[in-house]
């Protein structure tokens, strides 16, 4: 089944743990890394949770367990070894429009726990819907290995100019650009190598003159044979870059899902000037444009739509497609 991919905000919100083992011990402290506001029930506590509930990190919740407590919980965990109990715990937790994770058990979970690679605030989670979960741990072990600490700090800094940023950059396309501009400049590359001074100075330097082109372009990308798997490079290349998609009829929707998220969709007029002239408008507002058509379309048809956006005064590159055999 797909998932909705979320980050909850738990921070002074109450998250009942159902459980004392070892499993429970895992997810009670990536709560509280969390700020959540824990509430554990067990017969048997680990060590460890015991000097937690000492300590005042978590309360314990003594006696049967009262389906009653699920009224004020935000989120539930159960990671009990007993299936029966926990079967009826998730479904308790249904009935009370409750998120339930019951560990190891995708068909009763509301929610799935991603494998994370946690680089705060920058945070990677990958999941497989509970289907293979040995695979997302794979492959969280891989991504921790190519994404180094620094990148925590990197994020902090957006973080924490986002109201100067915004300010200085209103128009979102600029402020796309300026924030390409610093992520592949010197920034990341100072604070990896432990000179966090001169990574400082040069993000002041950047948020000093945050200047940013508007110049727009056109990308004319050939889809191939519309699955997803067999896009060029760089035809997902100028897809990602786009602050505009511009599609024809024939573009199947997974190839179109496959375009930057945020970026504005607009359907192709059948009329081909029309659309020329919808794409340099867009490009004359230094807007980034990626059109979209079947197979190799923008390389064999006649016509030369890249010398015509060069009529135009537009710079344009044509993106190859694989044409269908």
């Amino acid at each position: 089944m797909p998932l909705f991919p979320m980050f909850a905000n738990l921070a002074g919100r109450d998250v009942l743990v159902v459980g004392g083992g070892e499993v429970a011990l895992r997810k009670v402290e990536a709560l509280l890394h969390a700020g959540a506001r824990v509430q554990v029930h067990a017969r048997a506590l680990h060590a460890t949770l015991a000097r937690w509930v000492e300590e005042g990190r978590l309360r314990r919740r003594g006696g049967e367990f009262d389906p009653a407590w699920l009224d004020a919980a935000w989120l539930v965990v159960v990671a009990t070894d007993d299936a029966g109990f926990n079967a009826r715990v998730a479904a308790e937790a249904e009935r009370r429009h409750r998120f339930a994770n019951v560990v190891d058990d995708a068909g009763l979970s509301g929610f799935q726990v991603p494998a994370v690679v946690d680089r705060d605030p920058l945070l990677v989670a990958i999941s497989s819907g509970g289907a293979a979960p040995m695979l997302a741990r794979r492959l969280r072990e891989r991504l921790e290995a190519q994404f180094d600490d620094a990148l925590g700090e990197f994020a902090a800094l957006f973080a924490q100019h986002r109201d100067a940023i915004r300010q200085r950059l209103p128009d979102l396309a600029q402020r796309r650009r300026w924030f390409d501009r610093v992520i592949d400049g010197p920034v990341a590359t100072l604070l990896r190598s432990g000179q966090r001074d001169a990574a400082l100075r040069a993000f002041d330097e950047a948020l000093r003159q945050p200047d940013v082109s508007a110049t727009g372009s056109v990308s004319l990308v050939g889809t191939g044979s519309g699955k997803p798997g067999e896009l060029t490079l760089d035809a997902l290349r100028a897809m990602n870059q786009a602050d505009v998609v511009v599609f024809g009829a024939a573009i199947p929707a997974e190839v179109l899902a496959l375009a930057r998220k945020d970026a504005t969709r607009l359907p192709a007029p059948e009329d081909r000037e029309a659309c020329v002239a919808l794409v340099a408008e867009q490009a004359r507002r230094g807007q980034r444009v990626a059109w979209l058509e079947p197979g190799d379309a923008f390389r064999t048809s006649p016509g030369g739509l890249g010398a015509r956006f060069a009529e135009l005064g537009v710079a344009c590159e044509v993106v190859a497609g694989i044409a269908p055999a």
